[in-house]
């Protein structure tokens, strides 16, 4: 037992090496090469082993698609190549088509990359090669700049001139539960319309906003998941652009995550980030030994964390053991109904996470909250350590407020001493864990 609330948890870095240790163990294994194509023709590669066919099929099927799914979200693509065992590929390309057990993942690639998505077996010798790229993200504050971070719960804004913050500002919106596209377009215009009254003239905006950005435009958002598919194509998807229109000046935008890791990267004067905000849901963003992004998708919120049978259960993937139900409020939630804390069922995500942070000291139950979020967390970096080379692990996001964070980061390098890893987390004093990010989105237009 490893958490003293969530008493299954099953952490999938212990199933990953254990599988690993028994197919070595076994003299019974197959290569498993996994190719992924994304836009550019880039190509990111994974070679790893199983078992051989008709030794432990079923296994062998539940780690490849476990592992597979993780790098979809990671890294994403729309073209899978594989070298596998005969009927082990036959499993691969069966769940991974838009009629297979990962039909949502394979939907959500194509929209992304606006290309059918499709599973191609290789030989050995006729795997692609890796193919990587990097991409510079922001970085500078000169000149009079807005930032403007779009979270689930709320909305922040910061004004700043030459690196210095003049005004900031955090706003309470319901973005997930809104269908009309003008309650987005009039919450954003009006969180940088403030903003803009504290400058002198914009020279250019930055976004941090959850979902993919493609060129500024909005690809796919859970924040604008109520919102009808013609009316994202018609308002939604070039919604940051409009707004740019309307103070006539540039604008960037940027995945939440990616705009956590650039903040970490910036307050540490170093690189080799990976930029984990706990909020709303769970955003990921990486910045890499040479100071860039990669282009990756980092959306962990979908990457499996928990291989329990009975793990909690992803409302829009329908996918369980992912990360939105493990680093977000709702992760803070479920682990307050299992330890079984009375939560009215009258308030928003948003006010049952406060009312928790604001009880802290007065249920000793809710440090057990933290404290199982912490082993959550230690044992998932380790999972992520596997596709990033990460130094440090910056923690941002509402969930980290308080308290509480302070448990989770003790909890989590616990995990992290267990095996040995040098990662090292860093916890940013509490303004920054609540408004980091959109200071950090002011800085992404190069003027």
């Amino acid at each position: 037992m490893l958490c003293s609330v969530d008493k299954n948890f099953y952490p999938i870095y212990d199933y990953y090496t254990d599988f690993q240790a028994r197919v070595k163990k076994s003299r019974q294994s197959a290569p498993l090469l996994i190719g992924l194509m994304r836009n550019d023709s880039l190509i990111y590669r994974f070679d790893t082993e199983v078992f051989e066919d008709g030794v432990h099929d079923i296994e062998n099927s539940i780690f490849a698609e476990r592992l597979i799914k993780t790098l979809l979200w990671v890294v994403g693509g729309y073209k899978l190549y594989i070298h596998a065992p005969a009927k082990l590929f036959s499993k691969i390309s069966k769940a991974f088509k838009d009629s297979g057990n990962r039909a949502f993942d394979v939907k959500f690639m194509e929209k992304i990359y606006e290309n059918p998505f499709s599973t191609e077996y290789r030989t050995a010798n006729d795997m692609p090669e890796k193919n990587e790229s990097g991409i510079s993200l922001g970085g500078s504050y000169n000149g009079c700049r807005i930032g403007f971070d779009a979270g689930g719960s709320d909305r922040k804004v910061s004004a700043v001139i030459n690196g210095n913050v003049v005004f900031s500002e955090e706003t309470v919106w319901h973005p997930k539960l809104n269908s009309d596209y003008r309650y987005h377009y009039d919450g954003i215009y009006d969180s940088i319309k403030k903003a803009a009254s504290y400058l002198p003239r914009i020279d250019g905006i930055g976004v941090s906003s959850a979902g993919v950005y493609v060129n500024n435009r909005a690809m796919a958002a859970s924040l604008f998941i109520k919102v009808p598919d013609g009316d994202f194509e018609k308002h939604i998807k070039n919604i940051y652009l409009d707004i740019a229109k309307e103070f006539n000046t540039k604008i960037e935008v940027a995945n939440d995550g990616d705009v956590t890791a650039l903040a970490g990267a910036i307050d540490l004067n170093d690189n080799r980030v990976l930029g984990i905000a706990m909020g709303t849901s769970q955003a990921g963003g990486y910045i890499d030994a040479s100071g860039n992004i990669r282009g990756w998708l980092n959306e962990l919120a979908f990457v499996p964390v928990d291989m329990q049978k009975e793990s909690a259960v992803d409302e829009w993937s329908g996918d369980k053991g992912c990360g939105v139900k493990y680093f977000s409020q709702d992760s803070v939630i479920k682990l307050a109904e299992m330890a079984g804390i009375k939560l009215n069922e009258k308030l928003s995500p948003h006010d049952k996470l406060k009312y928790i942070q604001n009880a802290y000291n007065s249920n000793p139950a809710i440090e057990k909250i933290y404290s199982d979020i912490g082993i959550y967390f230690g044992y998932s970096i380790m999972w992520y350590s596997l596709f990033y080379d990460i130094k440090h692990v910056l923690l941002l996001g509402r969930v980290s407020s308080g308290i509480g964070g302070g448990v989770i980061k003790a909890k989590a390098e616990e995990i992290l001493s267990k095996y040995g890893s040098r990662i090292s987390i860093e916890l940013p004093d509490e303004n920054s864990r609540r408004v980091g990010q959109s200071i950090a989105a002011a800085s992404l237009p190069k003027l």
